[in-house]
């Protein structure tokens, strides 16, 4: 399997839930029917249209992938941000932690993550970024998906994306 298979296979091991409706982009901005906003990363980077996540992005001419997605309804989950951070990883095997810890977007307590790992099915080593935040009514996650000789390439362009985040 090549490095673009690998990084699609990737990105799907971090969606944990199906499906949006009615996505809407305008002026480079990505507005969610589940009531927020993100600003695209740049023309290098094309929409899935048949995602199971609300936005996913992958890059023109390299095998790289972002995504941010959101779990909504009645109450949001109890689990620490911890705990959720931890499951967007689950479908990884052999991994090794970059970074963990707290950050801030745009003034809210977020869980970050990077990390080298295999998915469960084999393939070559994926270099995972992601961001977990809540609020009283979603869970928001982002996600970044490459290569690790090309990561630092796309993460500037990924977390404009994530500080771009606002509730609408």
């Amino acid at each position: 399997m090549g490095a673009r298979g690998v990084v699609a296979l990737a990105l799907a091991a971090v969606v944990v839930t199906a499906g949006c409706a009615g996505r809407r982009i305008e002026s480079g901005v990505f507005h969610s029917p589940k009531g927020y906003r993100v600003g695209l990363p740049g023309a290098e980077w094309t929409v899935v249209d048949a995602s199971r996540a609300d936005l996913e992005l992958r890059h023109h001419a390299a095998p790289a992938a972002m995504l941010a997605h959101a779990t909504c309804g009645g109450q949001a989950p109890a689990p620490r941000l911890e705990a959720l951070s931890r499951h967007l990883l689950i479908g990884f095997q052999s991994r090794a932690i970059v970074e963990w810890g707290d950050v801030s977007v745009n003034g809210r307590r977020t869980a970050h993550a990077v990390l080298d790992g295999r998915l469960a099915t084999g393939g070559a080593l994926t270099r995972v970024e992601t961001y977990v935040l809540k609020d009283g009514r979603c869970v928001y996650d982002f996600a970044l998906v490459a290569p690790p000789a090309s990561f630092e390439t796309w993460r500037a362009a990924f977390r404009g994306l994530v500080d771009s985040f606002a509730a609408e």
